[in-house]
């Protein structure tokens, strides 16, 4: 489910069954740093989207989280993963393409996934769907893995 107000609606007549809550984690750099941080962006976006449509039903894709790169706000992100889990979701999972999440994994109740972010810039629409459904499918493993541990 996306975080659109139809969506929220279905999730709060299914509420039972959404134990899931996705956020992206996207960087913004400024300068000679704003093309590569766009495209890792629309990668996580992209990615997001697609997992979303995959699970729908048990998941829900909260707006990301959205900081400036080289300023990891992590007390920002527990704020987020202690109201998140207030509402009763069982887990939580971090989408990033930013390798500086890895050192703070630890401190965080929800799992991390980092992927590094490939560059779709120069592909057709059909070339991105592809890299794209090939992430998600590695990702399915991850996301039944960590429901079937609790």
């Amino acid at each position: 489910m996306k975080w659109i107000p139809q969506d929220i609606e279905t999730y709060f007549n299914a509420k039972e069954y959404v134990d899931t809550a996705v956020v992206p984690l996207y960087s913004v750099s400024f300068g000679g740093e704003m093309k590569q941080s766009a495209a890792t962006a629309e990668f996580i976006t992209l990615l997001t989207g697609h997992l979303e449509r995959q699970f729908t039903g048990r998941i829900i894709l909260f707006p990301p989280f959205t900081y400036l790169k080289n300023e990891i706000v992590l007390s920002d992100l527990l704020k987020w993963e202690e109201n998140i889990a207030k509402s009763e979701f069982k887990h939580i999972f971090y989408i990033t393409s930013e390798l500086d999440w890895r050192i703070h994994e630890d401190k965080l109740g929800g799992s991390l996934i980092w992927l590094p972010s490939l560059p779709l810039e120069h592909m057709n629409d059909s070339q991105k769907m592809e890299i794209i459904d090939s992430q998600v499918k590695q990702m399915l493993i991850l996301f039944t893995q960590k429901w079937h541990e609790k």
